[in-house]
């Protein structure tokens, strides 16, 4: 009985163990970039740039870009999308807010920032190992696919900011709301004796 639970953890073989320490090791520093979110979009726009050196260099993977192009779209309307789409879904919790009169309510993005940059950096990681592989280095003529791309991007944003405009949300922290309170008129202001 004393070598079920025991003795089997103690002699495991040594890749697993090595594999999940650099797993730790590679989460804890995923942990610790999380508050620095300049340094890490940065991060993200240089292995971006290395991606579009390499493929500007090699002159081919253009499928491979486009496929990535497609997928940043997507993470960028799941950016900018609520979490709770007031079209699709009627809910019990926070909405946002439709007239004036609504109470406040933060939005809510139905992908954050830290899983956007996260999937967006991985992304890119995994385009530019696919462009050692020439197996993904499929023939196409890139015009056309830039064409479509943009096109895709525009009727997407368009629909993407009719949807915001709609719904009268704004996805972005413009920064903290500071009440004013009502102005004073300048009769009662020059009237003071101080």
């Amino acid at each position: 009985m004393e070598g079920i639970g025991g003795d089997g953890a103690s002699v495991a073989s040594p890749l697993p163990q090595w594999g999940h320490e650099a797993w730790r090791m590679y989460q804890y520093y995923l942990d610790k970039s999380t508050p620095h979110t300049a340094y890490r979009w940065i991060g993200t726009l240089v292995i971006a740039a290395v991606y579009c050196l390499r493929v500007y260099y090699v002159q081919g993977f253009y499928i491979v870009s486009y496929g990535l192009g497609i997928y940043i779209l997507n993470l960028l309307i799941g950016f900018l999308s609520p979490l709770v789409d007031p079209e699709l879904e009627v809910s019990d919790g926070p909405l946002l807010p439709t007239k004036g009169s609504d109470e406040f309510k933060p939005f809510i993005r139905r992908l954050p920032e830290f899983k956007c940059w996260y999937s967006m950096t991985k992304a890119f990681c995994i385009a530019f190992v696919m462009t050692f592989f020439s197996v993904f280095d499929v023939p196409v003529f890139w015009p056309i696919l830039l064409c479509y791309w943009i096109v895709l991007f525009v009727l997407t944003m368009r629909r993407q900011i009719a949807h915001m405009i709609k719904y009268k949300y704004l996805p972005f922290n413009i920064g903290k709301q500071k009440y004013t309170g009502k102005k004073a008129s300048a009769s009662s202001s020059g009237s003071r004796g101080d």
